[in-house]
């Protein structure tokens, strides 16, 4: 009777197991597949070890496409709030725009996950920064229920920590 007891146990803890392990099934490259939408952008501080917002708030989009294609544009918040109006491709915009432009920080490229080490490469084919253009980019990356949690790789970024959200 006691091993009946046990053995039921132990098929139960089984089928839990195998249950538990198939919701979450799907590929790290598979769940990136999303549009993302910045949740916070925060900033720690070596010397106190306390996290803030990165220039009091950051707002943005990131697009994975399944097909190894990455878009990201990231600006400060109530970037779009603004009274300046100037033209597109045109080289007689204000000092005041294009500062105002400066506060908004976009690429698009090509991108592979590398699953062992949870860190997806971003290769800028174009950038809003003539400099990036052909950098690669590395980010860190894991799951927080339906929050997508990156952190750069290289040095000069390592203390950033983006949090996104994914929309629809």
């Amino acid at each position: 009777m006691k091993i009946k007891k046990n053995l039921k146990v132990i098929v139960s803890a089984g089928i839990l197991a195998l249950l538990f392990s198939c919701q979450n099934n799907e590929s790290k490259p598979q769940k990136l597949k999303a549009l993302w939408k910045l949740e916070s952008m925060k900033v720690r501080d070596t010397a106190t070890n306390t996290w803030s917002h990165y220039k009091d708030g950051m707002d943005g989009y990131l697009l994975y496409d399944g097909n190894g294609h990455v878009a990201l544009h990231l600006y400060e918040k109530g970037y779009e709030n603004t009274g300046l109006k100037f033209p597109n491709f045109n080289d007689t915009i204000s000092l005041e725009a294009l500062k105002h432009i400066t506060k908004s920080y976009y690429y698009m490229g090509n991108y592979k996950v590398s699953e062992k080490d949870s860190i997806v490469s971003h290769y800028k084919l174009s950038h809003s920064n003539p400099s990036e253009f052909g950098l690669t980019a590395e980010r860190r990356f894991y799951f927080n229920g339906d929050t997508l949690v990156m952190q750069p790789v290289e040095r000069k970024n390592a203390n950033l920590k983006l949090k996104w959200l994914k929309v629809g």
